[in-house]
């Protein structure tokens, strides 16, 4: 089984290796937005990332082999949300991938795997920025996976089948780390005549066309990887309460 768990991460780490370098998905940019923003998305960030902290150190604490499948997680964010998908308004999509970690840890971890895996891509990719940063965090490893967690516990709650549940809530991990970001760039752009409001309609139409179906295809690839995750690491996801003994 250990084995198994391995040659998993080995293969999302070898997906990591083969995704193009050039990549200019909807990540706020380095210099794109005013100081002032950058400054206070990055401090709105700290208190998540320090619960995030926390977190890891206590779950790493409970099973080491919990290494694994948080490295799985990151990985498989890393993946797709490095990813770049052609929009037909002439700018460019990515999936996030924030969905699984969240599912598997919880929205308080993946806030520190999100801004990790943001940071490596900032650096490695030129996908992203240093100053943005902040923003990025907030609306993807944040937003995101606060968003697909909720999802996930109320389909849960309602006795949902556990794919549909693991569908809904990458989907809703996509598209809420989208609505935050058009939410950012209105409060930092606002039109000068509509103001907040009308910035705010002309980024959400900017990438509404793509990437909803682009939120659909990474609420099945979640499936996908969750699956292959509950065949294999079936004791850790219950030891992490994702699913109940006997599932």
């Amino acid at each position: 089984m250990k084995n198994n768990k391995v040659r998993l991460i080995l293969i999302l780490v070898f997906s990591v290796m083969i995704t193009p370098i050039r990549v200019h998905a909807m990540h706020i940019m380095e210099g794109f937005l005013p100081l002032g923003w950058c400054v206070f998305w990055a401090m709105s960030c700290i208190p998540f990332l320090i619960w995030g902290m926390r977190s890891i150190n206590k779950k790493v604490r409970q099973n080491l082999q919990h290494k694994m499948l948080l490295g799985a997680g990151g990985a498989f964010s890393f993946v797709l949300s490095a990813l770049k998908l052609p929009s037909i308004t002439g700018s460019s999509s990515h999936p996030t991938g924030i969905g699984l970690g969240a599912i598997l840890f919880g929205p308080a971890v993946m806030s520190v795997v999100g801004c990790i895996v943001l940071l490596f891509q900032a650096l490695l990719l030129a996908h992203g920025g240093l100053t943005t940063l902040g923003a990025n965090t907030f609306s993807m490893a944040i937003a995101g996976s606060l968003s697909a967690y909720g999802v996930f516990k109320i389909c849960r709650s309602m006795r949902l089948n556990t794919s549909v549940s693991v569908f809904l809530a990458a989907f809703a991990g996509d598209i809420i780390t989208y609505i935050t970001t058009s939410i950012q760039l209105a409060l930092a752009f606002p039109s000068e005549i509509g103001g907040f409001a009308a910035s705010l309609i002309k980024f959400l139409s900017v990438f509404a066309i793509t990437q909803i179906p682009i939120a659909i295809s990474e609420g099945i690839l979640t499936i996908i990887v969750f699956n292959l995750l509950l065949k294999h690491s079936h004791g850790e996801l219950v030891e992490l309460s994702v699913i109940k003994e006997g599932a």
